[in-house]
């Protein structure tokens, strides 16, 4: 049984069928008897994991669910690097489209503000993003991300001055400085933990 809990969700694994049955009654009992109810819409039993795939095809259910968490959608694939069974995230659409209307709105209200201020705003909530949402397997969603606020930013600095257009080129210039490299923060522990000892000296 594997559990993962933040705040009020949590998701509990387990290794059969039966168990997981099992485990989500004996859990409604026990809220019911505080006059309490699990959420119906984020409460559900999926077939996830390393199996899943194989289980799903068996039974002619498809691909495996995915399911939200913690800011991402958590999806079953394999390690490019290893081949191996792990679980990927995706940042929620949702999420995304949510977090760009708001970006939208501030580069408008910072329409005439000077260019190096807001560029220096955008690298600072692109960081901010990156820390967060940039983990192993995540690259498309980041990319797509990173270019729909440049395509955003663009329009904005034209929307400035009807008579001096601003060329492409200066823009790219101006993404080059302020906004930061995709790359991947938080890799999987099976990346994280591969220590390279050869030629090293142990450790005593």
């Amino acid at each position: 049984m594997t559990v993962v809990r933040y705040a009020d969700d949590t998701i509990v694994g387990f290794q059969h069928e039966h168990e997981a049955k099992a485990f989500l009654h004996d859990l409604q009992e026990r809220m019911r008897a505080f006059e309490l109810a699990l959420h119906p819409d984020k409460t559900r039993l999926i077939r996830f994991g390393r199996y899943a795939a194989k289980q799903r095809e068996k039974l002619a259910e498809g691909k495996p669910e995915t399911f939200d968490f913690l800011g991402f959608t958590h999806f079953c694939t394999r390690s490019r690097r290893w081949g191996s069974f792990v679980i990927g995230r995706k940042t929620i659409k949702k999420r995304l489209r949510a977090k760009l209307k708001a970006i939208k709105v501030e580069l408008r209200s910072s329409m005439h503000n000077p260019i190096v201020k807001t560029g220096a705003w955008v690298k600072q909530m692109l960081q901010g993003h990156l820390n967060y949402f940039a983990v192993s397997v995540n690259d498309k969603s980041l990319w797509w991300f990173f270019n729909e606020v440049r395509w955003l930013w663009l329009k904005s600095l034209r929307r400035r001055s009807q008579k001096a257009r601003l060329s492409w080129e200066k823009f790219t210039r101006l993404v080059d400085r302020f906004f930061p490299p995709i790359k991947v923060l938080h890799p999987l522990p099976c990346h994280r933990f591969d220590a390279r000892t050869r030629g090293r000296s142990p450790v005593r």
